[in-house]
């Protein structure tokens, strides 16, 4: 058995780690890294590294492409794409000993170009049909690139549920929303995610405006409303903080044990792929959960980001 991971928005995820960081001064390290990222390489390297079999599926254009798939190959990664002569974005994680400080500079991504969507979907057809790679589940992540439309992420969650999958996304926003009558089977948005989508009155444009002591009493009852009328299981991570979860008629919170976090970046991503990981294994929902945890703390006590096998600058 297979997955295939999705994301409509590669990176090439530069690290670099400094003692401190002082405003308005020049930092300098010797301590840096690259490497190919972006939610879903993330999801499958995590995945790749759990002893599975992944597909990855994305767009990738521009004079970096060369590089970023040669970062995929020295991590053993199967990577399927389509022209989209749109460069591949730079991200930056900047990380700071002293503190403990991660900060991550996020690049917009350019606009792919026109055909771009229809070959994607395209090749995802093909993929699905291609019986050599006993495909079980889909995972779709993060965000799109401008220039694909609102339809994309609901049509290959439609497609996926017909052809029996699993079906998990990490998405937000309209792509969730207009997702979620398809049924998938998990919805991976993070607290702040969800309650902008389904609770608007719990934020202001930046955070969550409840105290968390209180968060439950205002999320549990949207959360079991979506169940419900979709079908879906749903996980709601908070950075280091416990998650909150529900299936039909169930809500629960599972704890999370705190961690000297080396670099967070991809955290959620390796949770994602852990928990996929466990579901396909045959786990429990709340087993898989705990997986996608220990997961998560792995590759947040290492410096390369989306793994959970040793990695130093």
């Amino acid at each position: 058995m297979s997955f295939l991971t999705v994301c409509l928005n590669p990176t090439l995820q530069k690290t670099l780690r400094f003692s401190s960081i002082i405003s308005n001064t020049v930092s300098r390290t010797a301590d840096h890294r690259l490497d190919a990222s972006g939610k879903g390489i993330n999801v499958t390297r995590v995945l790749t590294q759990l002893g599975k079999r992944a597909v990855h599926l994305t767009q990738l254009g521009g004079i970096m492409r060369p590089l970023f798939l040669s970062f995929c190959e020295q991590d053993g990664l199967s990577v399927d794409w389509v022209e989209s002569e749109s460069s591949i974005r730079f991200c930056y994680t900047l990380l700071t000993e002293r503190d403990g400080g991660v900060t991550e500079l996020i690049e917009e991504s350019e606009k792919v170009a026109a055909g771009t969507e229809q070959r994607l979907l395209e090749r995802f057809d093909f993929l699905l049909e291609d019986t050599s790679l006993d495909l079980k589940c889909l995972i779709i992540s993060g965000t799109k690139a401008a220039g694909f439309s609102d339809d994309a992420i609901p049509l290959m969650t439609r497609k996926a549920k017909e052809k029996g999958l699993r079906v998990i996304l990490d998405v937000k926003g309209k792509d969730l929303v207009e997702s979620l009558q398809y049924s998938p089977d998990i919805i991976k948005p993070n607290l702040f995610e969800f309650a902008s989508t389904f609770a608007p009155n719990l934020v202001n444009d930046h955070d969550v405006i409840i105290n968390d002591a209180d968060i439950t009493d205002y999320v549990r009852s949207p959360m079991l409303d979506v169940v419900q009328k979709y079908g879906c299981r749903i996980i709601l991570t908070d950075g280091s903080r416990k998650i909150r979860a529900a299936e039909e008629g169930s809500y629960f919170d599972v704890g999370i044990q705190p961690v000297k976090a080396v670099n967070s970046t991809g955290c959620g991503d390796a949770f994602t792929a852990g928990l996929a990981s466990a579901l396909e294994d045959g786990a429990g929902f709340r087993e898989a959960i705990k997986e996608g945890i220990r997961c998560g703390a792995q590759n947040a006590a290492l410096v390369k980001p989306g793994v959970i096998l040793g990695y130093s600058l």
